[in-house]
């Protein structure tokens, strides 16, 4: 057989409907389409968010929420960060403009349209539709509850350290060592003499002294990689049995996951009495939900131990290597720590952590 060649090809003027190429959808996005209508999402969605929306048709045509929102979890499924890249993921894919309710011949929403969508609808908003989310989860069995897992990550700020400035006098951070240069002898200080004037200067990254001016709940700190940016902290919860997400918050980038790890789980909890309201899911959720927790090593501490074993919560917590410990004085720390440490040491806990692995370390979606 011989190689078949690439041609240039002269494309049609004018192509009839009839002709278009009639694809089917992705199996997955049917059935969530149709999970989604014979719930009535797009009418709750609408009522929910009919207040952003003006009555009268002005400037560039809106999306509709149900469309927003299906296209949040186009980003969710697919791991795709950025409102860009969904944007040009559904306009490439015709199963998801089908997804979207768009017929061949129409163009889905650009990012800059889903960015101002997303700047026009609320945070509480975004809360209730996530919520009842859960609920129809609840209502078809895939929320169990019993055991949840916790993993963390930083995200980058959409902010350039360049453009901090001081939370006291709100200069910014080149005038700021022009002054000390000027202080300590150097009149005209060139761009290698800030530079190498700031190398030397201890505690320049202080989250206490300097803050961005358009977003102030960005934080200063150390990524993975060991670059220094503005960046936020998201954790998500999620049901071990089934993987569905049951929380997410957003939270200082510098701050520890032994300090954090404590809001999620209230978030958790929130989530599951909310969800126990409703007769129908509660049925479905285990009677005795967050008996259990998963998390890595960044969250294990003497004083996370004991507070879970309080709160009757069995922790399945990777730990850390300490060397020998001192426990001295110290009987509840030592017994809750030796308590999980059995525990990760059994089959069980070995196939959760593994699981948790499984589940969690994967690329955050669009947050």
């Amino acid at each position: 057989m011989a190689m078949g060649k690439r041609r240039a090809r002269q494309q049609e003027l004018w192509i009839a409907a009839k002709e278009l190429p009639r694809t089917r959808g992705h199996v997955f996005y049917d059935r969530v389409n149709e999970i989604l209508n014979n719930e009535g999402f797009d009418g709750f969605a609408g009522k929910e968010c009919v207040r952003f929306y003006k009555s009268e048709t002005m400037g560039r045509p809106s999306i509709a929420p149900g469309v927003y929102f299906r296209m949040l979890m186009v980003g969710y499924f697919e791991g795709i960060d950025s409102e860009r890249g969904i944007a040009w993921r559904c306009a490439d894919s015709l199963s998801l403009k089908n997804f979207l309710g768009y017929a061949l011949t129409e163009s889905t929403p650009d990012h800059s349209t889903v960015s101002r969508t997303r700047r026009l609808i609320d945070l509480e908003t975004h809360a209730r539709v996530f919520t009842w989310m859960l609920e129809v989860l609840a209502r078809h069995g895939l929320i169990d509850g019993k055991t949840v897992g916790i993993d963390g990550t930083t995200l980058e700020a959409n902010a350039a350290m360049r453009s901090i400035v001081r939370r006291d006098t709100g200069e910014s951070y080149t005038d700021f060592l022009m002054k000390l240069a000027k202080a300590s002898g150097i009149e005209t200080p060139t761009r290698e003499d800030l530079a190498k004037l700031d190398r030397n200067r201890a505690k320049k990254g202080s989250n206490e002294e300097w803050e961005h001016p358009d977003d102030p709940d960005a934080k200063i700190t150390k990524m993975k990689d060991g670059r220094t940016h503005l960046a936020h902290k998201a954790e998500h919860a999620v049901d071990m049995e089934t993987g569905a997400v049951l929380a997410v918050t957003l939270q200082d980038a510098n701050a520890g996951d032994t300090t954090t790890i404590q809001q999620t789980l209230i978030a958790v909890a929130e989530q599951i009495e909310t969800l126990t309201d409703n007769p129908e899911a509660a049925a479905q959720i285990s009677e005795k939900w967050l008996a259990e927790l998963v998390t890595d090593k960044g969250d294990h501490s003497n004083e996370t131990m004991v507070d879970l074993k309080e709160f009757e919560i069995r922790s399945y917590i990777s730990e850390p290597k300490r060397g020998r410990r001192n426990w001295i004085g110290k009987p509840d720390e030592r017994d809750a720590v030796y308590a999980n440490r059995r525990r990760i040491q059994g089959e069980r806990g070995k196939n959760l952590l593994r699981r948790r692995g499984l589940m969690l370390e994967r690329p955050f979606a669009h947050c």
